[in-house]
């Protein structure tokens, strides 16, 4: 899972994508690392995201000049999705001026976060990592919108109801967690133990080792041996085009196989073959070619072969989500210039341009895609928004749109992210009481 390459990796990719031009110094524009995963179990899911994400930043550089007139400075970092080669990636970037991290790893951002407050750059993690630093007044430098693993979660069940008719048809339904045994795999769980609790489903839980990720085969005979209704599956890499492969293998009713946002690549279904049509999992942005933004990265970036990637996979599911995740790190930029009245941000800046973004319909218009997402609002205490989300589902070449939105059970996660982050707190001595001032809502 690592890479002998590393840094050395990151900084020849950033020459290559400045077509030959040396890499400009941090000083001269906004510097914005991206800590990717190019090889290794994970690369299946990462490559594509580290293509969306680098591609939308290099098109506003390519169209707009930067962001506000400034140029962004895109380096890349291979962590080989492995924690300890993630934190040299960090500790390499934040001494060029960093307005932001995006880890890209649950286990990464363990570590960072309590890193964020002391060298004063925010984490953006987009729906990942730690579900309880949407509490903004407990973790000010930790971002994770538009939602958290626990609203993720939340959705399923809700939908599952749904599908059999009312809540009160979950009693007695057998649900299961497939997920990867690592911190991300295991975020969901607290709220799933509680909803099987509430409304009488009983829980099982399907753990993953990261080395066992390709042969799932004693999971699914475990999966058919407990008669298992449903199963929600928290994977990632290797692990996702494996457990759709195994539940066409065993039989398991493909529709009743639902994914975390991050179970939703395309070639995770193209695995699974024919029988992996219906395939749902859940998603918060669309997909396609389409989309005006998207457009102008094929005409700015593929065109003036300025791109890593290919051009085919421009606009699959995984793909969208990284320029999702790069859409949201030049809002929060651009609403740091507009907050401070400067060009040049810094991380504090970008902090309280992450606290104050506010994407509406007409925002998202403006930029490009209209109907790609939900509205995205950050306040002071709420760092998620826990933004609605839909099921996307295989239709045999690609993911559409399988539902209307669905509301987490905020009611129940929010109470349950707030007590979270007071113990994580309570169990770190020392931790720092928030000080920042607030920009935006509280």
């Amino acid at each position: 899972m690592r890479t002998p390459t590393g840094w050395i990796f990151g900084t020849a990719l950033a020459v290559v994508l400045a077509a030959g031009a040396p890499p400009a110094k941090a000083e001269e524009g906004i510097y914005v690392p991206l800590l990717t995963y190019r090889t290794g179990n994970f690369a299946g899911s990462g490559t594509p995201i580290a293509n969306g994400m680098r591609d939308y930043l290099e098109m506003l550089n390519q169209r707009d000049g930067g962001i506000g007139g400034v140029k962004l400075i895109i380096e890349e970092c291979e962590t080989g999705y492995d924690t300890k080669k993630g934190v040299e990636c960090y500790e390499s970037t934040k001494g060029k001026n960093p307005v932001v991290h995006n880890p890209y790893s649950t286990g990464l951002t363990l570590q960072l976060i309590p890193r964020a407050s002391v060298d004063k750059i925010p984490l953006l993690t987009m729906a990942y990592g730690l579900s309880a630093a949407a509490d903004g007044r407990v973790f000010p430098w930790v971002f994770n919108p538009p939602l958290t693993y626990w609203d993720g979660a939340s959705v399923f069940v809700r939908f599952v109801a749904e599908q059999e008719g009312g809540v009160d048809k979950l009693k007695g339904k057998t649900i299961g967690l497939v997920h990867l045994d690592a911190p991300f795999g295991r975020e969901p769980i607290p709220v799933m133990e509680d909803l099987a609790k509430r409304y009488g489903f009983n829980l099982k839980l399907y753990p993953v080792p990261a080395q066992s990720m390709q042969d799932q085969a004693s999971t699914w005979l475990a999966i058919r041996r407990d008669r298992v209704d449903w199963i929600y599956n928290q994977g990632w890499g290797a692990m996702n085009p494996t457990a759709v492969k195994e539940a066409v293998r065993t039989n398991f009713p493909i529709s009743k196989l639902v994914g975390v946002w991050w179970a939703g690549g395309d070639d995770d279904a193209r695995a699974g073959g024919p029988e992996a049509k219906g395939y749902r999992t859940l998603s918060f942005h669309g997909a396609g070619a389409d989309y005006p933004a998207v457009q102008d990265i094929l005409k700015y970036v593929y065109d003036r072969n300025l791109a890593v990637g290919d051009r085919a996979k421009v606009g699959e599911n995984l793909y969208s989500r990284g320029v999702y995740n790069s859409a949201l790190i030049a809002e929060a930029i651009r609403t740091a210039q507009q907050v401070t009245g400067k060009k040049v941000v810094t991380g504090e800046d970008v902090r309280r341009g992450l606290e104050s973004m506010n994407i509406s319909e007409e925002r998202w218009k403006e930029m490009g895609f209209a109907g790609f997402a939900a509205p995205v609002n950050i306040s002071c205490d709420d760092h998620s928004g826990h933004n609605r989300v839909f099921i996307a589902q295989w239709d045999g070449s690609k993911f559409v749109r399988g539902s209307d939105y669905i509301e987490p059970m905020k009611d129940l996660v929010r109470p349950m992210i707030e007590s979270a982050a007071k113990d994580y707190a309570e169990k770190n001595a020392g931790w720092p009481k928030r000080t920042e001032a607030c920009d935006g809502r509280s």
